[in-house]
């Protein structure tokens, strides 16, 4: 145990040292915090229509203007973010496990369960992200859950490729050896021993694929496939302001920089938890 705390207190160290790192991690707080205190935060209900403010710009009683319908774009950015960790958490929980777990599974047995395994990999990789979540989702209907269950089919696999390159590399160790001449069951080595090595890299991965997480969950709000009106999304938001872009520039331009910052956010965490859990990194 002292042994362990000693290792996360210097990784905790090496962490605050890394500034990106702990830019990204205030990012990701901070959206947190906005997605927790939405309703004390938002000045405006964010489905309150009053078409006597329609498009109005930037001023101290609205400090993003507001859409076509008069509704305050700050209150629908601050609710969106609930949407957006929504999304964000349940893809994670739903892709990082599965493919952690085919990915130990055919690294470590190997053989037909490999090959299996690794085709079945290699033709969800074989299509693109985002015209795969659109083709689930035309077949499922557009909502939010929907959404999440097209999103997390199609982002799993490059977990398992690299749960498996882990593998291959520790099933060879002289540890593993040993715990397989002591009688442990394939199960229990996998269970025990593989997968909390590999969890380190997963777990980067996890973090910097956030972002690809929020683009493609934009893109489908953007084509009218997520959440559906009045949920304040900002894909959708995006889709709508386009249309006003020339004359009423803000109503899509603050949901486009909450993505770009959120995005960057969890690029930047990711390039720090790197830093910190790889190993190779290490100086």
């Amino acid at each position: 145990m002292q042994a362990y705390l000693g290792r996360q207190y210097l990784n905790a160290r090496r962490f605050l040292a890394n500034r990106t790192a702990t830019w990204g991690l205030a990012i990701i707080a901070l959206l947190a915090f906005v997605a927790a205190a939405a309703p004390l935060l938002a000045p405006y209900d964010p489905i309150a229509i009053d078409l006597n403010r329609s498009l109005q710009p930037p001023s101290l009683s609205h400090w993003m203007g507001t859409d076509e319908f008069g509704r305050d774009i700050l209150s629908r950015v601050i609710y969106g973010t609930r949407v957006t960790l929504y999304i964000v958490g349940l893809v994670l929980v739903l892709t990082a496990p599965i493919g952690l777990l085919i990915g130990c599974v055919s690294g470590y047995v190997g053989g037909w369960v490999d090959i299996i395994l690794m085709r079945l990999t290699d033709i969800v990789l074989a299509f693109p992200s985002l015209i795969l979540a659109l083709a689930f989702v035309a077949a499922l209907g557009p909502s939010v859950e929907n959404a999440v269950i097209a999103i997390a089919i199609t982002r799993w696999p490059p977990y398992a490729r690299i749960a498996r390159a882990e593998t291959l590399t520790l099933r060879r160790s002289e540890y593993i050896s040993a715990i397989r001449l002591q009688g442990a069951s394939t199960a229990r080595i996998v269970f025990r021993h593989i997968v909390p090595m590999s969890l380190s890299s997963v777990v980067i991965r996890a973090t910097l694929d956030m972002a690809a997480v929020i683009l493609i969950a934009a893109g489908l709000g953007f084509l009218g496939l997520g959440a559906q009106p009045p949920t304040p999304e900002w894909g959708a938001m995006l889709s709508t302001g386009r249309k006003y872009l020339l004359g009423a520039w803000w109503v899509g331009t603050f949901p486009g920089l909450a993505i770009f910052l959120v995005s960057m956010g969890f690029n930047l965490l990711g390039d720090g938890l790197r830093d910190v859990l790889d190993p190779r990194s290490t100086r």
